[in-house]
């Protein structure tokens, strides 16, 4: 026998404490009932740990042994978003957390996606822009305006003379007292040269500078009389008043149909004071024989009428407020061609019969909605004026402008 076997065998006993399988695992938090493995409480709500039944001996896994190695997988572009980074783990990567709202301020370029395509840029917009101060009050303003004036104690700086002056800041205040108010330095000018029998009187403020003004007011022996800042703005139809106005009967002269030799315009339905007191000054420009206003046309009296024709609509004869059937009927047997303006026409104004071109009426209608196709359908002639393809129609005063003009030069031509 070697000596390897006659030496002693020994004996190592050792006694096992804990299940077999089972790891050192740090003590953790013990559940509400152990045996329990089905109650709430088991698996914590909205964790993705997994427990594994004890009696198969399979093993627990710990959260700390899933975490998650950035080292190892820093090249993943879908690893998820880690809770503990945020927590103080370092600072948080913009670029691979999913994007959300308000990640780069607006306007910037964001440069390529993952993908590989460019976003197109966003661009800044302008900041919206408030509509400018209109300086013309409209009339739903100045009715509130004069109502809430007449309101008030006569005492208190509002007299009986002052009231009639308000009045005339509103349509239905300029019929109940037949009068109104030219407002401005050339449409006083105007009223006080050429128009001085239906001018009553004069108001201005004090320290008013246009010894021009004053000198012919003077002369054409107007009574003048001073108001307060404060008073001049109520009577004013503009936010920035020129410290002057005429206050003066109304009055117009009716045309001469049997002898006129010129032309005529009926206005249907215009609406903008504007407009109307250009179609005036386009009208005496051009040495027409006067205007007829139809029903639905605004007053000739408003101050936007008045300012805008700077004072010279009363040179041009005119009647308001007519029906234009009986009018287009009463024309035509006077001998008038009624030429209507439409965008339908064939024909432009020097295409018509020369002999139709003597005696002249032109029919110009509303600003939006264009003139009635049923005082079209009364007239004699439809014209149009030739352009652009891009443009479908002119503004009513300037087409108005136009066919004066042509008007006027044929006339010329045909005496």
């Amino acid at each position: 026998m070697s000596e390897e076997e006659n030496k002693p065998k020994r004996t190592v006993r050792m006694t096992l404490d804990r299940k077999f399988g089972v790891s050192e695992a740090p003590e953790r938090r013990p559940r509400r009932n152990d045996d329990d493995r089905g109650s709430f409480g088991d698996k914590p709500f909205g964790r993705g740990e997994r427990r594994f039944d004890r009696d198969r001996g399979d093993r627990r896994f710990d959260r700390g042994e899933r975490r998650f190695d950035r080292d190892r997988d820093e090249n993943r572009e879908d690893r998820p978003f880690n809770r503990d980074e945020r927590r103080g783990g370092g600072r948080f990567d913009r670029d691979r957390r999913p994007r959300r709202f308000g990640d780069k301020p607006f306007g910037r370029d964001r440069g390529p996606r993952r993908d590989g395509a460019v976003n197109a840029p966003v661009y800044r917009q302008r900041p919206e822009q408030k509509d400018p101060i209109d300086e013309n009050l409209d009339e739903a303003a100045l009715e509130a305006r004069a109502a809430q004036i007449e309101t008030v104690d006569e005492a208190a700086s509002n007299p009986p003379w002052f009231k009639k002056l308000i009045a005339c800041t509103t349509e239905k205040g300029r019929e109940r007292e037949g009068r109104f108010l030219g407002e401005g330095v050339h449409v006083v000018e105007e009223l006080v040269k050429h128009h001085r029998e239906i001018v009553i009187s004069v108001y201005m403020v004090e320290g008013f500078e246009n010894a021009e003004l004053l000198e012919a007011i003077n002369e054409a022996e107007i009574m003048l009389h001073v108001l307060t800042e404060e008073q001049m703005k109520r009577l004013s139809s503009t936010i920035t008043t020129q410290g002057i106005i005429a206050y003066c009967n109304i009055a117009s002269k009716k045309p001469v149909y049997e002898t006129s030799r010129s032309v005529l315009t009926l206005v249907d339905a215009v609406q903008d004071p504007g407009n109307l007191g250009t179609l005036f000054r386009t009208s005496l420009g051009f040495n027409s024989s006067g205007m007829i206003l139809g029903r639905g046309t605004v007053s000739p009296f408003n101050p936007k009428v008045v300012r805008g024709s700077s004072g010279t609509f009363l040179r041009v004869p005119f009647e308001f407020d007519v029906d234009l059937v009986d009018q287009i009927n009463f024309l035509r047997s006077k001998g008038y061609t009624i030429i209507a303006t439409d965008l339908h026409a064939k024909q432009s104004l020097r295409e018509i019969a020369p002999h139709k071109l003597r005696k002249m009426a032109f029919l110009v209608g509303n600003e939006g909605a264009g003139t009635n196709p049923y005082f079209i359908e009364l007239a004699d002639e439809t014209v149009k004026i030739p352009m652009s393809s891009e443009l479908e129609s002119l503004n009513v005063a300037v087409a108005h402008g136009i066919l004066s003009y042509e008007a006027a030069q044929i006339q010329e031509e045909l005496k």
